[in-house]
C-alpha cells in the first residue's frame, strides 16, 4: 500500500513548467481534484498536502531541496511516519521515453537520474515504486541538463496531460497496493 507520493522537480518559478518538473506537475494535477492545498513543512524540506485517493489517506510531497538533494526530504517524511520504501511512489521525468509515455516500475537503479540517486542514498534502499513520465531526449549536440530545464512545448504539454490522465485512471489501484494490475494497464 502506498502512503507517500513524491513528485520530483526543482523549486522556483523559473523551473515550474520544465521537463525536469514532471513529478511536481503530476502532483499539482492530482491536487486539483482534492480539497487540500500545499503547506510548507520545514521539517520535511518540502511542500506537503494530505489527500484521499479512494478511501485511503495519502501524503503528497514536493521536495524543495532541488533535484539532486531530494532524498533529504523523502527520508525525513519516511522516518517521521515510519514508512518502508515499498510504501513510497516517486513520480519523475525519464529521458528514455517519448513525451506522453508513462511507465510504472518497482525498484531498480537510478539510470543517471540524480533525484533517484539521492533518494536511494538517503533511504538506503531502492525498493520504492516509480511512475516515470517520458520527456524525450535532446537533439544531438544539445546538453541533457539544458534540455530537461526547458519548458514543454504546447503539443508536448498536451501529450504529458494525456499521460497524467492515464496514470490518474490507475492511481487508486497503485495506492491500494495492486501495482501489478496497474502496470498491466499502463505499461
Amino acid at each position: 500500500m502506498i502512503k507517500l507520493i513524491v513528485g520530483l522537480g526543482n523549486p522556483g518559478s523559473q523551473y515550474e513548467r520544465t521537463r525536469h518538473n514532471a513529478g511536481f506537475l503530476f502532483l499539482d494535477y492530482l491536487l486539483e481534484s482534492q480539497f487540500s492545498e500545499w503547506l510548507k513543512e520545514s521539517k520535511f524540506h518540502g511542500l506537503v498536502a494530505t489527500v484521499f485517493i479512494g478511501t485511503r489517506k495519502v501524503i503528497l510531497l514536493k521536495p524543495q531541496t532541488f533535484m539532486n538533494r531530494s532524498g533529504l526530504s523523502v527520508a525525513s517524511v519516511a522516518k517521521f511516519y515510519k514508512m518502508e520504501s515499498e510504501e513510497i511512489l516517486v513520480i519523475h521525468d525519464d529521458l528514455d521515453f517519448d513525451v506522453g509515455v508513462v511507465k510504472l516500475k518497482i525498484g531498480g537503479g537510478h539510470a543517471g537520474h540524480n533525484g533517484l540517486r539521492d533518494i536511494m542514498s538517503c533511504l538506503g534502499d531502492k525498493g520504492f515504486c516509480r511512475a516515470r513520465f517520458g520527456v524525450g531526449r535532446p537533439v544531438q549536440g544539445k546538453s541533457v541538463i539544458d534540455y530537461v530545464l526547458t519548458n514543454f512545448s504546447k503539443i508536448d504539454r498536451q501529450d504529458l496531460l494525456s499521460a497524467f490522465d492515464l496514470l490518474g485512471t490507475q492511481i487508486d489501484k497503485i495506492i491500494s497496493g495492486d501495482m501489478s494490475f496497474a502496470m498491466g494497464q499502463i505499461n
